[in-house]
C-alpha cells in the first residue's frame, strides 16, 4: 500500500472512549474529575493534531529481505506529553526494573509473533515496520493509544483506571489500528469506524488468547480485563461474549455497547458511536470462533484477516459490506459447504446481519 493511501483518512485511536471520560469528568470526585478532564484535552489536542498531519508511509527497499524477527523500542515520557521520550529498552535487551516498560515490550513481541505466525504478516504494515512505544505519558493519564506511527500509554490514575500495560489485550488493540491503516483503512466514523474499533477488539483479543495458549471456549473475550480500579463495579472496557456487560459503576455508568442490529445506537457522539456499536461485529466474532471451538485465530481469526486485508473491503464500508465480505473469505478459504461458512451464516444472523 502506498503512503498516500495510508494517509488518506488520518485516524487517532484511543482505547478508552470520549463518552466514557465525558462520564468520569462529572464526578463530584475531584481527583477523579481533573484525571478525566485532562485526559479529554490532551486527546482532543492530539486528535487536533492528527487531522492536520500527514503519515508519511515509508516503503521498503525493493529486494530487502523482511526478517521475522520484531524491532521493539521503549522509551519512556517521563510524565510528559512530548514524544517518544527517553529510550529505556531496546530489542533484545534485558528486561529493566521497570514493570511497565517491560509489559509494554512484551505486548509488543506478542503482537508481532501473532500476526506473524497465524498470518504471515510481518509487522503492522507487512514490512517490517519498527514497533515503538513510549510508557508513562502525561500525569494520570486515562488512556493509551496508536498515533498512526507508534504506541502510547499512561499510567492511569490509579482509581478508575490502573497502568494501561496491564491488560495485552490492550497493546494488541491499539496496534491493530496500525494494521487496519495500512490495510482497509476504515474510516473512523460510523459503522466503518464501528469496524475499525472492531477489527482492533478482536485480534486484540486473539493476541491474548494466543499469549495465553487458549482455545476459544477457555477465552474471557473480555477487553480490558484488569484495568479498571478495585473500587469500580466492572470487570473491563467492552465484552464480545455480552456486550453491555463490562460495567455498570456509579462513575462510569452503564455499557452501552448493544450486541446486536436491534439495540444500534444511533448518536453523534464518539464519532457516531465507534466505540459503543462495535458490540455488534464483536458478538458477531465471538459467535463464530465458539461455534467452531479450538484455537480462535486458526479459523476464525484467518476469516477476519482476509477480509480486512484482501482488498475489497471499502475504507466506508458498513456492517453488511462486511458481513458479505467475510462469508466470501469463509468460502474462498474453507468451501460453502463447510463447517465454517455454515457457522458465519449463522453468526451473523443471530446478530440481525443475515
Amino acid at each position: 500500500m502506498d503512503a498516500s493511501h495510508v494517509s488518506r483518512h488520518p485516524v487517532f485511536c484511543t482505547v478508552v472512549p470520549p463518552h466514557l471520560l465525558d462520564k468520569i469528568a462529572q464526578s463530584e470526585e475531584l481527583r477523579r474529575a481533573d484525571a478525566a478532564r485532562r485526559t479529554l484535552e490532551q486527546d482532543a489536542l492530539l486528535r487536533t493534531r492528527r487531522s492536520v498531519t500527514t503519515l508519511r508511509g515509508i516503503a521498503p527497499a525493493v529486494g530487502t529481505p523482511v526478517s521475522d524477527e520484531p524491532r521493539r523500542t521503549v522509551y519512556d515520557a517521563q510524565h510528559r506529553t512530548r514524544l517518544p521520550g527517553k529510550k529505556v529498552r531496546g530489542e533484545g535487551a534485558e528486561p529493566t526494573g521497570d514493570a511497565t516498560v517491560n509489559r509494554a515490550y512484551a505486548g509488543l513481541g506478542a503482537t508481532y509473533e501473532l500476526f506473524l505466525k497465524g498470518f504471515g504478516r510481518h509487522s503492522i504494515d507487512d514490512s517490517g515496520l519498527a514497533l515503538d512505544a513510549s510508557v508513562h505519558y502525561g500525569h494520570d493519564y486515562n488512556n493509551a493509544f496508536w498515533d498512526g506511527q507508534q504506541m502510547v500509554f499512561g499510567d492511569g490514575d490509579g482509581d478508575i483506571f490502573l497502568d494501561f500495560t496491564v491488560s495485552i489485550d490492550v497493546i494488541g488493540h491499539e496496534l491493530t489500528h496500525g494494521v487496519t491503516q495500512y490495510t482497509a483503512n476504515l474510516e473512523y466514523h460510523g459503522q466503518s469506524g464501528a469496524l475499525n474499533e472492531s477489527m482492533s477488539d478482536v485480534f486484540g483479543s486473539l493476541i491474548k488468547q494466543y499469549s495465553l495458549d487458549q482455545t476459544a471456549q477457555d477465552a474471557d473475550w473480555l477487553i480490558g480485563a484488569g484495568l479498571l480500579g478495585p473500587n469500580v463495579s466492572g470487570v473491563a472496557l467492552r465484552s464480545m461474549k455480552a456486550p453491555g456487560t463490562a460495567y455498570d459503576d456509579d462513575e462510569l455508568g452503564k455499557d452501552p455497547q448493544p450486541a446486536t442490529m436491534d439495540d444500534y445506537v444511533r448518536t453523534s457522539q464518539d464519532n457516531g458511536g465507534v466505540h459503543i456499536n462495535s458490540g455488534i461485529p464483536n458478538h458477531a466474532f465471538y459467535l463464530l470462533a465458539t461455534e467452531l471451538g479450538g484455537k480462535a485465530w486458526e479459523r476464525a481469526g484467518r476469516i477476519w484477516y482476509a477480509t480486512l486485508t484482501g482488498g475489497e473491503l471499502a475504507s466506508d464500508a458498513d456492517f453488511k459490506d462486511f458481513a458479505r465480505l467475510s462469508v466470501a473469505a469463509a468460502v474462498s478459504l474453507y468451501g460453502d459447504g463447510g463447517a465454517e461458512h455454515q457457522a458465519l451464516q449463522k453468526a451473523w444472523s443471530a446478530v440481525g446481519l443475515g
